[in-house]
Order: C-alpha cells, then structure tokens, then sequence
C-alpha cells in the first residue's frame, strides 16, 4: 500500500475509534429525556391475553419480525470491525433486522470492506441496511448495497455533526438532489436517517416528495455527536451546541401527519421508549447507544441476552395495554408533559391523544 494510502487508512481508523470509545464514555443510560414526557394512560381492564400479541411490523412492504433493530453504529477499523462482527452475531440470533455504520470509510478505502462486510457473513439471512452520507453518488450507494448484499440503504444526515468534526464537510446544498437520485439509482428502499439531532416535520415532508421509503427521525436525547466531535477539537469550542436539534418524541408527533413511514431512534433505554415510540406512530425503534454499551461490556451473549429481555417486555406491556399488535399501540392513550407538551404549543401541535370510540 503507498505511503499516502497507509495515512489516510490510519486517519479513518483512528476518528472511527475515537468516535466509539466517545460514544461510550458519553452514554448516560439513566438520564431524563423527552420520552419520560409521554405517558400511558392506564385503564384497568384494557388488557388483552398475550397469546394475542404479535410483534410483526410492516415496513417499506416487508414483515419485520419485531418493530425493533440495531441502528448504525461503526465500522471503518479493526476494533469496529470486530465491534461490527459481534452486532451481526447477536442480530442473527434474536432476529432483529441491523443496520450498518455510515459506510464512507469504505468508499475512501476499499481495504476496509471486510469491517463492514462482516455484518453479512455472520448474518447471511438477516434483514440488513447498508449506510451512506448524503454527498454519496450513485454509483457509491451500489458499491454499499453490493458489499452487503442489503435489503435497504440508510442515508444519513449530520450536518451539525460534520460543522464540529474538524475535517467535516462544509457544503450541504446538493443533498436534496443527491437522495433523489440515489433513490432513484439503487434497487432497494431507501431509508434517510437524522444522526440524533431530529427530522422536522418539513424536512420530511421534503423526504416524501423526494421518494424516499421510510424517514428515522433521529432526534435528541442518545448518541450526541456534536459532543463527541467536540471532544475531538482542541479548546472544544463548540459546547454551547450540545443540546441544538428536537427529541425523537417530538419529531414523531410533529410529523405523524406527512404521510411517511416514520422510524423512531434517538434516546431510547428500555423497553418502554420503545412502546412509547411506536404508540407515537413509529413503524420500528432503532437503539444504537445502549446496545453498543452492552456489546463492548458483554459480547454478543449479553446483547443477544438483552434483545431476547427487551422483546419479551415489550410484548407484555403490549399486552397490558390492549394493542395486539405495534400499529395497535398508536391508537392507546397518552399524555404529553413537561418540555415535550412546550414544544407542542410552540409548534401549533394538539398534544391531546385519546382511544377511537
């Protein structure tokens, strides 16, 4: 490999490090967010016999086993390949669909396939999304899709993130046009993902006329990127940014009407964010950040573990609250509280959510 070849690679290799040990250093499980705003209304006799329950979900015209998936974390190294290979593992094992980290250091330098194609091989069944940045061509989300022989390709979006990263990227104006034309290039849905600062409901809307499958809202609360890089800078002068963007529970109420499959991720900790997404309209909950936890603390026995535990719970407070299936669960009632109710005032959205007669 050329000298210039070696340093670029270990460039990669290091920021895709620093960004997972970062993560982890930064993750507060326990913390309050947004999703401690949304509350069930309980109702004694409103539960149902699990036998009822089904986990299935219908997304972009396929069942999902379970409304619930790994998001994107990394790849792009050894560590994360071997981070990688363990979330494959797990995935096949609890069925979960997976997604991958964004897949540029791939598209920068093909030696680092196998950290990202690894989600494939240990996963050769499984429901898999490849994942690009917003500045890729066309031709560079084939080259994703093909590496992983995905069922779906994620675009993401971070450009709060990329204005902290020192060697970001500064120009965001053709990434309208660029998902345009990978959703029309590539023969697969595509999913276009926020990385934690939130999807507003014009954004998208603009997702939908763009013809993208399913819009993840990514908001507020998890994985904060903007700290991270921030870290990253000497003198970390962008920390007064640390809280920019909207909570995945208020992306989902201000966009349940835009007529587009939502994801939720963002925030979540336990089971009960997840039931709390999806009875706010989300199709499926991504969880990223405290999967990652548990994987890097336990291997894939105790994320695999962990899933098992996490659908089993989710499954009974379904069942609790009478909804026999996750779309049931938007029909349960809910109260909108604190900072989340705020922002639905602010925003002209009735917060008020009640059962159909």
């Amino acid at each position: 490999m050329p000298p210039h070849q070696k340093g670029r690679t270990r460039v990669i290799s290091d920021r895709k490090n620093d960004h997972v040990r970062l993560a982890v250093e930064h993750h507060r499980p326990g913390g309050h967010n947004e999703f401690d705003d949304v509350r069930f209304v309980h109702h004694a006799l409103a539960g149902i016999d699990r036998a009822e329950v089904s986990l299935t979900a219908q997304v972009a015209g396929v069942e999902w086993k379970y409304p619930l998936y790994i998001n994107a974390m990394t790849g792009g190294s050894a560590k994360t390949g071997a981070i990688n290979r363990d979330l494959a593992i797990a995935a096949r094992e609890s069925g979960v669909p997976l997604a991958s980290g964004s897949m540029s250091a791939y598209l920068k330098d093909p030696s680092t396939a196998s950290t990202f194609s690894v989600l494939r091989s240990e996963n050769p069944n499984g429901f898999i999304m490849a994942n690009v940045n917003a500045t890729a061509t066309v031709d560079q989300a084939r080259r994703a899709v093909d590496l992983l022989r995905a069922d779906a390709l994620q675009i993401h979006l971070n450009a709060v993130q990329e204005i902290v990263m020192p060697e970001g990227d500064r120009s965001f104006a053709a990434w309208a046009s660029r998902i345009e034309e990978i959703v029309l290039g590539v023969d697969v849905p595509v999913f276009v993902k926020e990385v934690g600062f939130g999807l507003s409901r014009q954004t998208v809307l603009h997702l939908r006329k763009l013809g993208v499958s399913v819009a993840d809202v990514g908001g507020r609360g998890g994985t904060n990127f903007a700290r991270i890089e921030n870290s990253r800078r000497v003198g970390g002068d962008y920390a007064y940014i640390d809280d920019w963007g909207q909570s995945t529970p208020a992306c989902l109420l201000e966009a349940a009407d835009a007529g587009l499959p939502l994801f939720a991720s963002g925030g979540v900790r336990h089971p009960l964010d997840v039931v709390r997404g999806l009875a706010l309209g989300a199709r499926a909950v991504g969880v990223a950040g405290t999967f990652l936890s548990t994987v890097l603390g336990g291997g894939p026995e105790a994320l695999i573990t962990q899933i098992s535990a996490w659908l089993d719970q989710i499954e009974s407070i379904m069942t609790v609250l009478g909804a026999r299936t996750p779309a049931d669960l938007a029909r349960c009632e809910v109260r909108i509280c604190g900072e989340l109710r705020d922002f639905c005032a602010d925003r002209g959205i009735d917060p008020a959510r009640s059962s159909p007669p």
